[in-house]
């Protein structure tokens, strides 16, 4: 089992303001790179490392304090689709952002049906990695634009009949409406907040509503509702 004891995962070498990141990913060559580019951030410390989705899941069972989990889609043995399913399911509180060079459809929706915060290619600098990791610890989905438009094209076949209960008769207010759709966008709380003349205090009220009203679990299935509809 690789890695799962590499590092000292003692709260005292951890400072109180770091994200807490733990990297799954079956090249070491890559795991060991993005420790070392990630840790260079002072808001962000790696806490362990593993070589899949089960080996991170024994990394949080056994103890490894993570905030986020940036995991790769493709790895043997437990892949990051499955890994989502398996953390979320024993440690819901912990945000996953897939990290892959593919970005294959159906990896996508079952990675984010798992409940995965968000997803980005590997093609992007360091700095976008850093900024999606503060990103979805912060509450916030991260779906890369391309993506984010093929979500809504798959999610939304235009021969499938309307076999749904319309979005109106769940509750949600106009208001609520726009920021569930602008969600579905992909936009942060930051970026809802201007798009729609909110503080982000009123933003996060409404996403905590819109929770409620569709019985929902995060954000991402806020997404994911929206683009069915």
């Amino acid at each position: 089992m690789s890695d799962l004891n590499e590092l000292n995962n003692s709260s005292h070498s951890v400072h109180p303001q770091s994200i807490r990141l733990m990297l799954a990913d079956d090249d070491s060559f890559i795991r060991e790179s993005l420790k070392v580019l990630l840790g260079l951030d002072p808001g962000i410390t790696v806490t362990g490392t593993a070589s899949n989705g089960r080996e991170a899941l024994e990394l949080l069972e056994s103890g490894t304090i993570a905030d986020v989990v940036l995991m790769d889609i493709r790895m043997p043995d437990c892949d990051g689709v499955e890994g989502t399913r398996i953390i979320k399911t024993r440690f819901p509180d912990v945000r996953v952002l897939m990290l892959t060079t593919f970005d294959d459809d159906e990896y996508i929706i079952q990675a984010l049906q798992n409940g995965a915060s968000g997803y980005l290619l590997k093609n992007v600098p360091p700095d976008r990695i850093i900024q999606g990791i503060k990103t979805v610890h912060n509450g916030d989905m991260l779906i890369h634009p391309d993506i984010a438009r093929k979500l809504a094209s798959l999610l939304r076949p235009t021969a499938a009949p309307q076999t749904h209960e319309p979005i109106g008769s769940y509750g949600l207010t106009r208001m609520e409406l726009a920021v569930a759709e602008a969600i579905s966008e992909g936009l942060s709380n930051k970026e809802i907040a201007a798009k729609l003349f909110l503080s982000e205090g009123t933003v996060k009220n409404y996403v905590t509503d819109i929770l409620g009203k569709l019985s929902l679990r995060d954000r991402t299935q806020i997404a994911i509702f929206m683009l069915k509809k």
